[in-house]
Formats: structure tokens, C-alpha cells, sequence
């Protein structure tokens, strides 16, 4: 009788270790225009710079970048191994470390973050593609909330608590009364009912008034920065002509709200006063680039290059491959240098009498 010997199920594949999440706002970023990925995309690069590349490439956007978090889940390689390897590929072009300012007003911080490229770039590359980084304003994921309209005309889905809750439907006109309904329409049409006398129009405040201008808008946030500078609609109309003239001379409202704030008394008896005066005094000086528009000198996203061995950060282009002046001096002095001819013979004899002659002496 022929025994049947089942063969045992392949055992499941261990679970990848998930990847380590930065902090919101540092982590991987994926520099633009790259191509897709390909099989020989690292072949050029030694094994263990070509090993680390291709997991680094694998990180989704927002992934962890330090050295540690590397080196945990990367079995093959210590902390060192890692850091060296990144800094070779920070050489080749495939990333960049950066220090971001973000935030708003008072509410800044730097956060660390690593460019990343599958394709390698030069240093024109980089400087151009951090530039232009820096200049972008910060995007806001801000959602607008939802208008009243919309509100009021959202369908409302049918549930047994809705229904009796809700009033009864009115019921279908009888025949009868559907037949009388139709021929009053067909009177109203006949006979169209007088127009309404017209009435002239009244002139209102809402519709007269334009929009605030952004000197306006400044002035009424003055209450919200500092409540000893609290404003009446009033001040800031009295006001708005002299705070006109500091948006002309191309400041914003940050820098108008930070310059008057600053230093105030602890107690403040006339706001509108004191608001004049400093207006008036510490009026910015005219520049030649003052006809430029206003959004061209809103603030942005300030961006500095990060050095991938020291962590010195600086302008993108005063670090050329990643490296400052620095550590590119210390690799170069490091760095054996080859005899450029043939080793130059020894009389081993005459050495070793005068190592005995040393070995002589008192």
C-alpha cells in the first residue's frame, strides 16, 4: 500500500522591518526630475556605497536619513561604514544634506533634511535646484471650511431618524384641484400682474466700502500680536496713509507688526499715539529695489547646505560634492601620494653600523 508523504508548506517570509519615520518636516526629500528606476542605476559605485544607495533610493518620502536609524536597518554595516558611504554618494551626486527654516513669525525652527537623487548631478545642479528650494514659499495645508451654501444645500441622507424627525411631505393635490390650479396659470399667463412700483435705490455702507488694503490689514493684527496695541476701526483708518508708506518702501506685514512691537512700555495709555509716532520715526529708508512689488520680498523658506562630514552648514555653493573647505583639505592631506619614481636604494650595511654606534653611546 503506497504511503503518501506530503511535502511541508515553504515557510513565510520574515516581514521586512518598517521604515523609520522622521519628525514631520525632516527626512527624505526626492529631488525633481529624475528618471525611473532601473536595475544597473548604482552598478558604477562600489558594493558597499552600491548596497546603501539602493536602500536609501527605497525610502518613501519622509523616511528617516541619519546615520543611526541607517545603521539599525542595515544588517552589512555599522555607523561608520554608513557614514562613509554617504558621504561618497554626497561626492557622486546623489544627495545633498540641508538645514529648513519653517514656521511663521515667532514660530520658526531648522529642520534637517537629505535631497535625494537617483540620477547624479553636478555642483551646478545642486546650487541651482537649492536655490530654487529656498526661494519657494513654504506650502500650507490649510483647508478652506466649507461655505454656507454648500452647507445649507448638502443632501441630508434618509434614516429612520430623519424621517420622524422631519415633517410629512405634503400629499398630491387632488384632480379636482390640480385641474383649478391649472387654469389660474393659464389666467396668469394671459393676464400678467402689474410690475411693483420701482423703488430707488438705497445706498449702503457694505456695498461702498472697497477692500482693506494691506496697510489696513496690518494695523488690525497690531490688537492680535500684542493686546497693548489693540486698535479701533477708527485708529486704523486714521493711520492706514502713514502705514502705506512703509509697504511702499517694499517691507511686509511681519516686519511692520515686529517694529512696532518691539520694546513696548509695560503700560501703553494711548495706542493710537504711540502707534503714530513710531510710524512716523522709524520710517524704513527709500532702497533703489523699492518699486519691485511686495510679494517679491515676502519671506520664504531659508535654506542652507549641510557639510556631509562635519555637518557645517553653509551657502550650497561654497560646498562643492557636499564637503566644506575643511574637510575637503583634511581628505586631501590624507590622501597617500605615490612615489613618482623608483624607490631609492639603502646600504643596509652602513645603516646597521650606525644603529650599533647609537647603541654605543653613554
Amino acid at each position: 500500500m503506497a504511503t503518501e508523504h506530503p511535502s511541508p508548506a515553504l515557510p513565510a517570509p520574515a516581514s521586512s522591518r518598517p521604515y523609520a519615520k522622521a519628525r514631520p518636516g525632516y527626512g527624505k526629500r526626492a529631488a525633481s526630475g529624475q528618471r525611473a528606476s532601473r536595475a544597473d542605476d548604482f552598478a558604477l559605485m562600489p558594493e558597499r556605497e552600491r548596497y546603501i544607495a539602493g536602500y536609501v533610493d527605497r525610502l518613501p518620502e519622509g523616511a528617516a536619513m541619519d546615520i543611526k536609524s541607517l545603521a539599525r536597518n542595515l544588517p552589512l554595516y555599522g555607523q561608520m561604514a554608513v557614514s562613509s558611504a554617504l558621504k561618497a554618494l554626497g561626492v557622486a551626486g546623489h544627495l545633498r544634506r540641508v538645514r529648513c527654516l519653517t514656521g511663521e513669525r515667532d514660530q520658526v525652527r531648522w529642520v534637517s533634511r537629505t535631497y535625494w537623487s537617483r540620477t547624479a548631478r553636478d555642483n551646478e545642479w545642486w546650487d541651482a535646484f537649492l536655490t530654487t528650494e529656498s526661494s519657494n514659499p513654504a506650502p500650507e495645508a490649510t483647508l478652506a471650511p466649507p461655505s454656507a451654501d454648500a452647507r445649507t444645500q448638502a443632501p441630508v441622507a434618509a434614516s429612520p431618524q430623519n424621517a420622524a424627525t422631519s415633517p410629512a411631505a405634503p400629499p398630491e393635490p387632488a384632480p379636482q384641484q390640480a385641474e383649478v390650479a391649472s387654469e389660474a396659470a393659464a389666467a396668469c399667463a394671459t393676464h400678467p400682474a402689474p410690475a411693483p412700483p420701482a423703488v430707488p435705490e438705497q445706498r449702503t455702507h457694505g456695498a461702498s466700502q472697497a477692500a482693506p488694503s494691506p496697510a489696513y490689514l496690518a494695523l488690525a493684527q497690531l490688537g492680535r500680536a500684542d493686546a497693548r496695541l489693540a486698535l479701533s476701526a477708527a485708529d486704523c483708518r486714521v493711520l492706514e496713509p502713514l502705514a502705506a508708506a512703509w509697504f511702499s518702501r517694499g517691507v511686509d506685514a511681519d516686519y511692520l507688526t515686529q517694529a512696532l512691537t518691539a520694546g513696548l512700555p509695560a503700560q501703553v495709555g494711548s495706542p493710537v499715539g504711540l502707534v503714530r509716532r513710531r510710524l512716523t520715526d522709524k520710517l524704513p529708508p527709500q532702497l533703489a529695489s523699492s518699486t519691485a512689488p511686495a510679494t517679491a520680498v515676502t519671506r520664504g523658506r531659508r535654506l542652507l547646505a549641510e557639510c556631509t562630514e562635519c555637518g557645517r552648514p553653509g551657502a550650497p555653493e561654497a560646498l562643492p560634492d557636499g564637503q566644506c573647505r575643511g574637510c575637503r583639505a583634511a581628505e586631501s592631506d590624507t590622501t597617500p601620494t605615490t612615489p613618482t619614481g623608483p624607490p631609492v636604494e639603502r646600504d643596509v650595511h652602513a645603516l646597521v653600523g650606525r644603529l650599533r654606534e647609537l647603541t654605543r653611546l653613554p
